[in-house]
């Protein structure tokens, strides 16, 4: 049973339009896969792979310790800073603490994003027993009326 000729030229332009065609989707796809993600996709997973994995549970009222890496020409050192949690803002990767202290008489607050790559650590002290989101209330307050009291149950 031999084929006809005709039966095979058709048959060979049937396989060359079918193969420019996969050349033609081919080129046509993209190469890399980060080609297929939108640009919000990409900010997602990379946003994601800079998060930090190993904070505690920090509540507003909380006294934290936060290790602050300073550089000083070319050395690298963490210095703790300590004090109540005031408020807590945003979330995801620009989670944000303020924390309040007083430094010789005068009240000092940091604002820290958490999953900065210059906070190094952060440390729950002690957990406090508040009410409130906020406690700017903090800032018009003297001496041993700054005392947040303690929890025990958290």
């Amino acid at each position: 049973m031999a084929a006809d000729p005709k039966d095979t030229t058709v048959t060979d332009e049937n396989t060359e339009t079918a193969a420019t065609a996969e050349v033609e989707t081919v080129a046509s796809a993209p190469t890399s896969p980060a080609q297929k993600l939108s640009a919000e996709a990409l900010i997602k997973a990379f946003e994601t792979e800079q998060m930090k994995s190993d904070l505690p549970e920090i509540y507003v009222g909380d006294t934290v310790r936060v290790g602050v890496r300073i550089s000083e020409g070319n050395k690298e050192r963490v210095q703790p800073y300590e004090g109540v949690v005031i408020s807590k803002r945003h979330g995801g990767m620009n989670q944000t603490i303020t924390v309040r202290r007083i430094f010789q008489g005068i009240g000092v607050e940091r604002v820290f994003m958490l999953h900065s790559p210059q906070v190094a650590n952060i440390k729950v002290e002690r957990r406090g027993k508040v009410r409130r989101a906020k406690l700017f209330y903090l800032r018009e307050r003297v001496g041993k009326a700054t005392r947040v009291k303690q929890r025990f149950d958290r």
